[in-house]
């Protein structure tokens, strides 16, 4: 079982994003992609996003 659903990506141009593992594409928040984001603000969103899968995945 995977423990973590999230990742990071850094794109060609330097910025990163944040990919659902299993879908291979980037997360989208309220619509908005999670592209082109500065490193630190992607690492804190893989770990928030990975902290509420879990717990999504613990309550089921």
């Amino acid at each position: 079982m995977v423990d973590n659903r999230y990742t990071m990506r850094k794109e060609e141009d330097g910025t990163w994003s944040v990919v659902d593992i299993f879908a291979n594409i980037p997360v989208t928040l309220k619509g908005i992609p999670m592209v082109r984001l500065h490193m630190q603000e992607a690492d804190d969103l893989v770990d928030l996003f990975n902290a509420m899968d879990r717990k999504r995945r613990s309550e089921m």
